[in-house]
């Protein structure tokens, strides 16, 4: 139950209005001031910029990351820096830089379609099927795409640059072991 706060003006002593007990208590001069809490954002008067988060509320700054707009209860100051919540929140209190990501190149597409665009001139399967090994080696661990997208191409276009440079060890070995013996 709460003491009187008039009781606990005037002395250290306080009756509980409950039960009746008598309480020291010592209480610190901050408890009797008026307090004022902190400055309320101001409403957005037609045609100003309003808060993303707060749509009623002026916005008194853009987000340094997001370029939200952002009023004075949302705004966070790192530095010379406003950030908004959600920039707060994504970089866990880290100035780091939030950009989002619009487009991605598609290598795993890349690495199936070489192969087989290269046999309409068959010739440049021996230079197609290598190159579409190597991206496979070397953008396996990458991320796809902005959308869900599987491995499947890297895969499919592996395998067929695998066929097209056995084909091609093949015809080597071929035209060494028959070539020699006709001369």
């Amino acid at each position: 139950m709460p003491l009187p706060k008039w009781e606990l003006a005037t002395s250290d002593q306080a009756v509980c209005t409950l039960c009746g007990s008598r309480n020291t208590v010592r209480v610190f001069p901050a408890t009797f001031t008026q307090q004022r809490g902190p400055a309320l954002p101001e409403g957005a008067a037609e045609g100003e910029a309003a808060c993303f988060d707060h749509p009623a509320k002026k916005a008194v700054a853009a987000c340094q990351q997001c370029g939200r707009f952002v009023c004075q209860l949302c705004a966070v100051e790192f530095g010379a820096e406003t950030w908004c919540p959600s920039c707060v929140a994504a970089g866990a209190g880290q100035a780091k830089a939030a950009h989002t990501e619009t487009s991605r190149t598609l290598y795993d597409s890349i690495a199936f379609t070489l192969p087989l665009a290269s046999l309409i001139l068959w010739p440049l399967t021996v230079v197609a099927a290598p190159a579409a090994l190597a991206v496979t080696l070397m953008k396996w661990r990458q991320p796809l795409s902005i959308v869900r997208r599987f491995r499947w191409r890297f895969v499919a276009g592996a395998a067929v640059a695998l066929v097209e440079t056995g084909l091609w060890a093949w015809g080597l070995v071929y035209l060494v072991a028959h070539g020699g013996s006709k001369g």
